[in-house]
């Protein structure tokens, strides 16, 4: 027996509003899909703190905007070719119950679009939608969406790498992700996230824990040997040895900003005194 899918639509109302809170970090997702969410978010620390109202989600059935006695949300694409493209007016309507009181300037509150089209999502991107009160994320589906209803909202896209997913859905729910375990108190330690990946520009240093000897391969001895600067320092060249090997590219933007005067682009960037 399959469940009837509720129909969100314009009167949508925020999953776990938090009544001790005063407009928490919202996500506000547009899809045809809204039984997709929250999923993975709904789980482990992210699900705790929407829980908890850290953050909010809101969802918009898109399908509740669509035209005639069948909800149409698409058509064929002007010029011809295969696939079916979402319609400006529909998803219009859509952006605009979304938009609500949202505030106007996008550094507030983004609207997205995942598309694999888009600019490629960043670490830095998820510092920056975090510090906004909110975002808006549009899933697309089929071909696309007509790009004239992009262009009147203001829409920025954004793409999680270079490869195609059959919708939006999983690009969301993974930029919600990178975005809210930003926000205070959501990780419980914030230095976790200040030490990951991508924070200073590097990838992260490898991770060891117990057993100190697994299969005959030995934790670093440095790692144990309680010396702080000495671990610091294995720590900064790993990241940079993985950075180099396997992305290129964010290395040499790496030390671009290390060329810079004053650079502080990782807590660890100081010159070493080496002693004889």
């Amino acid at each position: 027996m399959t469940a009837k899918r509720k129909s969100l639509g314009e009167s949508a109302a925020p999953t776990a509003p938090g009544p001790d809170r005063q407009a928490p970090w919202t996500a506000k997702v547009i899809t045809l899909f809204p039984e997709a969410f929250p999923g993975t978010l709904g789980l482990s620390l992210t699900g705790k703190a929407l829980a908890q109202g850290l953050w909010a989600l809101q969802m918009f059935d898109l399908r509740s905007f669509g035209e005639g006695r069948h909800r149409n949300v698409d058509d064929t694409p002007a010029g011809g070719g295969a696939g079916m493209v979402l319609r400006a007016d529909v998803v219009a309507r859509a952006l605009k119950a979304a938009a609500g009181t949202t505030p106007a300037p996008r550094t507030d509150w983004p609207v997205l679009y995942l598309s694999p089209r888009g600019r490629r999502f960043t670490q830095a991107d998820a510092h920056r939608f975090a510090r906004a009160q909110g975002a808006t994320l549009l899933c697309g589906r089929f071909e696309g969406v007509d790009q004239r209803v992009l262009d009147h909202f203001c829409v920025e896209e954004i793409s999680l790498g270079d490869f195609v997913l059959t919708g939006g859905e999983i690009a969301a729910q993974a930029l919600i992700d990178a975005t809210v375990r930003l926000i205070p108190r959501v990780l419980g330690n914030q230095a976790s996230a200040e030490e990951e990946s991508f924070s200073h520009g590097l990838l992260e240093h490898p991770q060891y824990t117990k057993p100190a000897v697994w299969e005959g391969r030995a934790i670093p001895e440095v790692l144990l040997s309680g010396h702080h600067a000495k671990v610091a320092d294995w720590q900064r060249d790993e990241a940079e040895r993985l950075t180099k090997e396997r992305r290129p590219d964010l290395w040499q933007a790496y030390l671009a900003g290390k060329a810079e005067p004053g650079s502080q682009q990782h807590p660890r960037n100081k010159p070493r005194v080496k002693k004889d």
